[in-house]
């Protein structure tokens, strides 16, 4: 029977039992298979990966593990560059685009809230999920583990809190989001970028007392939502500052 050493790193421990957690632990095998099955074999999908070292030596997910191997596993370094090792998917996604699975619906709000082009749909089947996010290149977020193991998925990750105003601020730290943040430049209901109108071409749609203000406005082109300053509008910033700086 044959024998390989793996070592997880960072947080990929959050997915290995806890006897496997931040050690190097051995693997008996009697089939050769690829490093990928193996890795998802201990329940952690390939898309939180992005270096694998055999030997000390970078490889692609289609290296076959050997006897005696020492595979070396670490986590996505979205804000890192790590050009000249081989990596594991295609290259980081500069200008972001998620879509997210049918339980993230207030996460889904609060990413349109920074100006990230973000679909979410409350019905949509994990197979759809996958395809949308291969098709058009889009960060798939997910509480499913099973759902980042699609072959297909390129770009995903799997979220640790529960809580929406924390998942925001761990998604902001994962993807480095800090700097291509546009707050309130989507429409938090459709997703479509906002535009600039004037108060008289917006005054029939506005309550009496808004009607009387000199703010500037913003309107969705499609379903035709109408943001203004207000009350709300100062607090949803505020939140905004505060998930920026990671206290979501």
């Amino acid at each position: 029977m044959s024998v390989a050493n793996f070592r997880f790193y960072a947080e990929l421990n959050d997915f290995l039992a806890p006897e496997r957690r931040f050690t190097e632990f051995p693997y008996s095998f009697l089939d050769v298979a690829t490093v990928k099955d193996r890795i998802e074999s201990f329940g952690v999908p390939h898309t939180e990966v992005d270096l694998i070292l055999a030997n000390g030596r970078s490889v692609d997910f289609t290296y076959r593990v050997q006897d005696r191997d020492r595979i070396s596993v670490y986590p996505v370094f979205e804000a890192l560059d790590i050009a000249g090792l081989t990596r594991l998917r295609p290259e980081p996604l500069r200008d972001p685009q998620f879509v997210l699975d049918v339980h993230l619906g207030r996460l889904a709000g609060y990413l349109r809230m920074l100006g990230f082009d973000t679909l979410y749909r409350n019905h949509c089947a994990g197979e759809r999920l996958a395809e949308i996010s291969c098709r058009e290149h889009r960060i798939l977020l997910t509480r499913d583990a099973g759902l980042l193991k699609r072959a297909s998925v390129t770009h995903g990750y799997y979220l640790r809190a529960t809580h929406p105003r924390q998942q925001l601020a761990e998604v902001v730290a994962r993807f480095d989001l800090g700097r291509l943040a546009k707050s309130l430049s989507r429409c938090l209901r459709c997703n479509t970028l906002l535009a600039q109108v004037g108060k008289d071409d917006v005054r029939h749609l506005l309550p009496v007392q808004v009607a009387l203000l000199d703010d500037e406005f913003l309107r969705c082109p499609d379903c035709k939502r109408v943001y203004w300053e207000s009350g709300h509008f100062r607090r949803m910033r505020q939140f905004i500052d505060a998930s920026m700086q990671g206290r979501g």
